[in-house]
C-alpha cells in the first residue's frame, strides 16, 4: 500500500470556528502546485480522504473532486483514527491519500518511520511537517516482518 499524507495549504488565522477556516491565496496556490505533482504520479484508483475542515477539504478539492470526506481525520485526531481510515497497512486501495493537519500527522510519521531520540534521550513524538507539505510511505514486507518506507517528502516550495 501507498500512504500518502498531505498536510492542508496555507489557511487564514481566524474564522467562524476551526473547521471553518479557509485557505488563504497563497494557500490556493500551494495546494494546486502540489496538486500537479501528486496528479502525475498517482494512479487512476487512488483513494483521496480529507478531514472535515474546510481548509482540508479545499486542498483536496485541488487534486480531485472525487474525494470522500471522514470525520474521524478532524484536527487532534489520533495516530490510530489516520491508520484506521486509510487500512493501513493493507489499505482500503493500494494508493491512499490521507488530507490532514498536524500534529496527527507528523505523528503517525513518527509511528510508521520512527523517531529517533535528542541529545537528553528523549524520543520524538511528532515530525514537523509543513503546510500542504506531503510525504509518501509504502508497505512492504521484508524478511517476514512489515516495515514502512518513505518514498518522497515534498514541500510547496520544492514543486
Amino acid at each position: 500500500m501507498n500512504l500518502i499524507l498531505w498536510r492542508h495549504a496555507e489557511a487564514e488565522d481566524i474564522a467562524a470556528s476551526d473547521l471553518a477556516r479557509q485557505l488563504t491565496t497563497r494557500g490556493r496556490k500551494q495546494a494546486q502546485n502540489v496538486a500537479r505533482w501528486l496528479r502525475a504520479r498517482l494512479p487512476d484508483d487512488a483513494v483521496i480522504l480529507a478531514s472535515p475542515a474546510a481548509r482540508t477539504i479545499q486542498t483536496a478539492e485541488a487534486l480531485t473532486d472525487q474525494y470522500r470526506v471522514v470525520r474521524e481525520l478532524a484536527p487532534n485526531a489520533s495516530v490510530e483514527a489516520v491508520l484506521e481510515a486509510a487500512g493501513w497497512p493493507d489499505g482500503v486501495a493500494s494508493t491512499v491519500v490521507v488530507v490532514g493537519h498536524q500534529p496527527t500527522l507528523g505523528e503517525v510519521l513518527a509511528r510508521l518511520l520512527g523517531s529517533e531520540a535528542d541529545e537528553n534521550g528523549n524520543v520524538r513524538r511528532s515530525w514537523a511537517v509543513k503546510k500542504s507539505g506531503v510525504y509518501w510511505i509504502k508497505s512492504r514486507e521484508r524478511n517476514g516482518d512489515g516495515e514502512a518506507v518513505l518514498l518522497a517528502a515534498i514541500t510547496p516550495d520544492l514543486v
